[in-house]
């Protein structure tokens, strides 16, 4: 026990059975092994961190962004619009919300995908919004496909077809695309049955109630 005591004081160690001698400058090393080593760790936990969210948010964009166009839909139909929303999206990140408006603004521009592209034109502050992606519960209008180019949109995706007036389910794309310098990627029928239904409810209810002009949607400012 003596020796065992006195042996340790002076810097040995025992391994079971076998006796192993650590210099001052060993310890250092080891020290520094060490720190080294707790700093790739923390690297690569923090790494494995940051792929977990970016992996989750990867899943979860597109359902998500188009879930909050029609949040916007819903708000658009409370205040007697045809309930359309759109969101316009740049690196995850929402900067541009619209609910369709020509009541409201008394303006027929104004529908949902307009209204977000204007307001994400004044947050960024530029025309050209390159990079984006657009969430519209409705398909596009030739108009509203047009502003996109115009905008440089990267990528589009909507919810219910349009067959009368949607840009792709109408044909009008096919006769016009010849004319645009810039191309949309393309997805359609992203929650298309709550974007169908929340349509379909609406019309319904406006022509219980007479609501219906001759030549569509009573949609005019001042009734």
């Amino acid at each position: 026990m003596d020796r065992a005591f006195d042996y340790g004081s002076k810097g040995w160690g025992f391994d079971s059975l076998q006796v192993r001698f650590i210099l001052p400058a060993q310890r250092s090393w080891i020290r520094a092994l060490d720190s080294k080593f707790k700093i790739c760790f923390e690297k690569l936990t923090n790494f494995r961190i940051c792929y977990k969210a970016l992996t989750k948010t990867m899943i979860k964009d597109k359902v998500y962004f188009m879930k909050k166009a029609l949040l916007l839909a819903n708000r658009a139909e409370k205040g007697g619009e045809v309930p359309v929303g759109a969101v316009l999206v740049r690196e995850g990140r929402i900067i541009g919300r619209g609910g369709n408006a020509p009541i409201e603004n008394c303006d027929p521009t104004a529908h949902a995908e307009i209204v977000a592209l204007r307001r994400a034109g004044r947050r960024a502050g530029a025309y050209r919004l390159n990079g984006c992606e657009m969430f519209v519960t409705l398909e596009p209008c030739l108009m509203c496909y047009s502003a996109m180019v115009q905008a440089r949109i990267d990528k589009l995706y909507y919810g219910a077809d349009d067959a009368k007036n949607g840009i792709f389910s109408s044909g009008v794309f096919d006769n016009v695309k010849h004319v645009y310098n810039h191309r949309i990627t393309v997805e359609s029928g992203l929650l298309a049955e709550p974007a169908s239904e929340l349509l379909a409810g609406f019309f319904k209810a406006r022509r219980g109630a007479g609501a219906v002009e001759r030549d569509g949607l009573e949609n005019r400012c001042g009734g």
